[in-house]
């Protein structure tokens, strides 16, 4: 697929004649219907095919499935959604039994990476790996719909969501409305209506489902988050972004049964370097150099990015860069190689949503917005859910929520606060849990972000699942060294929100600030396999506030100081 867009990274002078307003244009090739003869004929084309299995008979014959020309009626990974005509996709730990509770003749034909003849009387599609080829399969069923859209794909460690955030309304604004969305909170498919999501980057069947309704809506342009997992179990296999974002990187998500390992986490995240058409990298952005050599040995132009802080002594040279304001907190100035553009004022304080909100410009620019365009000024009105949301109690307590959850955004967030509140001598308390049964590094990560700074933790429940949440709140006060920090436990996390209040209230001659992280705006903790309800910590706060003293303010962003 190719655009028809101007590119920072192919051109410096092109940036002057991009224009927002008029539509990128794709080849006019529509996808056939997905037979069991192109499903076929894709997965042999992608070397993917083992054989078909029909009762007795092994064969290459496509012709062994009934009405081989005739299109699937549906596609599905779920055997409850099975209906007359559906393909099934068998995958994970799938019990074979399902296949038998499927009413008789309903089910057309399944793929898989084994045999289950014995089981269902439907043909199988065996191939030698069912997530790459459901992503293939995908795609046809719903007519390509990534060649009907500009994607743009955004990793990175920390501010994934928040970038996604503001790239949206950034062509949101461009396109009058014509910009989808998927990210880990939330999902908008015709430019208007939001709807809670429930996994970074979806399934690929999903994905491409999504896709398809939101190029069906008319959007032109779809941006999605795109996580490790995504390319660890191929979601996003065969899919290219026009344009991809790497924003930073740092370990996470290192357990069993997600990545052994820092470099496996790192060359999934990688992957998305190859799968662009051009690539936005932050340039102090972690092995930032390899990241480079990815994208030259693909022939994949690069973009960088970086903040400006003469106080903070960053100033790494890059294509687009943001000059912070240090007197005027989410103020900065946007330089396109070295020519200032535009001047912006966040309603999200913190250095980090500057860098975030630098990204989205750069990706907006290589997605053809203009560098004068006033569509990228819709960064100033984004507020994301959860994310640094400010409460102050009637007797000058402040709290923070925060979807921060491993290191470096546990990290990036106190260093913001202390930043903020600097010569006021802040007494920090955080109140912190961390999921079970995978990214186990996260436990003591969160601790060693805020170690030497927080006077005082609460370990409580956050997503323990299947582990007990006192367990993990007893390692994660493990990694407390600092002799001088107070730690409690307290499972309850409403329970710990208070004890965290009432520690608070104990010090009246300090500035106050507690830091409730970990689940942003999540309103639920999954606690063995099934989510429980819980209020938000952000009705939490606002409850305790208001039953003690009052609380004087409630707003998503900090006083400006």
């Amino acid at each position: 697929m190719s655009a028809d867009r101007s590119s920072l990274s192919s051109s410096s002078s092109a940036l002057s004649s991009a224009s927002s307003s008029s539509s990128p244009t794709w080849p006019s090739s529509p996808a056939s219907p997905l037979t069991p003869a192109t499903a076929v004929a894709l997965l042999q084309q992608h070397h993917l095919l083992h054989e078909i299995i029909n009762g007795e008979r092994w064969t290459l014959d496509v012709q062994a499935i009934p009405d081989a020309d005739t299109p699937f009626d549906a596609v599905t990974y779920d055997t409850r959604e099975v209906r007359p005509g559906t393909l099934l996709f068998i995958k994970g730990q799938f019990r074979p039994e399902f296949l038998e509770a499927i009413p008789a003749q309903t089910l057309r034909c399944y793929v898989a990476e084994t045999d289950y003849s014995t089981h269902t009387d439907a043909p199988g599609i065996i191939v030698s790996n069912v997530q790459q080829a459901m992503s293939l399969l995908a795609a046809e069923f719903y007519g390509r719909p990534q060649e009907r859209m500009m994607l743009i794909g955004i990793t990175g460690t920390k501010g994934k969501t928040t970038t996604a955030y503001f790239a949206h309304a950034i062509l949101s604004a461009a396109s009058h409305g014509k910009a989808a969305l998927s990210s880990s909170l939330a999902r908008c498919l015709d430019g208007q209506h939001f709807e809670p999501s429930h996994l970074t980057t979806p399934e690929s069947l999903d994905l491409f489902r999504m896709m398809h309704e939101a190029a069906d809506n008319g959007m032109r342009y779809f941006v999605t988050e795109v996580s490790s997992q995504a390319y660890k179990r191929n979601r996003v296999f065969g899919l290219t972004f026009d344009v991809g974002a790497f924003l930073n990187i740092s370990p996470d998500h290192i357990s069993p049964i997600e990545h052994p390992t820092f470099e496996d986490y790192f060359h999934c995240k990688r992957q998305l370097v190859s799968n662009s058409r051009t690539l936005v990298l932050g340039a102090d952005c972690d092995h930032a150099d390899l990241l480079r050599e990815d994208a030259a040995s693909q022939g994949v132009a690069v973009t960088s990015f970086a903040l400006h802080d003469q106080a903070a002594g960053l100033s790494t040279p890059a294509d687009v860069v943001a000059v912070d304001d240090d007197a005027n907190p989410g103020a900065f100035s946007v330089l396109v190689r070295g020519k200032k553009v535009q001047d912006f004022q966040l309603s999200m304080r913190g250095k980090f949503n500057i860098a975030n909100a630098l990204a989205a410009i750069a990706i907006a620019l290589e997605a053809g917005v203009s560098p004068d365009d006033t569509a990228l000024q819709a960064v100033n009105d984004v507020q994301v859910p959860g994310r640094m949301e400010r409460f102050v109690s009637s007797d000058g307590i402040i709290a923070y929520v925060d979807f921060a959850h491993n290191y470096l955004s546990t990290k990036t967030l106190i260093d913001e606060v202390e930043r903020q509140y600097a010569g006021r001598n802040p007494r920090i308390v955080v109140v912190a849990g961390s999921t079970g049964g995978k990214a186990l590094d996260r436990r003591e990560g969160i601790v060693k972000g805020a170690l030497g700074r927080a006077e005082s933790f609460v370990f409580t429940t956050d997503d323990p699942d299947r582990e007990d949440p006192e367990e993990i709140a007893r390692q994660m006060s493990s990694y407390v060294t600092d002799p001088q920090a107070m730690t409690r436990i307290v499972v309850d996390r409403e329970q710990a929100v208070d004890a965290a209040l009432q520690d608070a209230r104990e010090h009246p001659d300090r500035l106050n600030i507690l830091m409730l992280i970990g689940k942003g705006n999540e309103t639920a903790n999954t606690i063995n396999g099934k989510p429980v309800s819980y209020p938000g910590d952000a009705e939490v706060i606002t409850r305790l506030f208001a039953q003690s003293t009052g609380m004087r303010t409630a707003c998503a962003v900090p006083e400006v100081r």
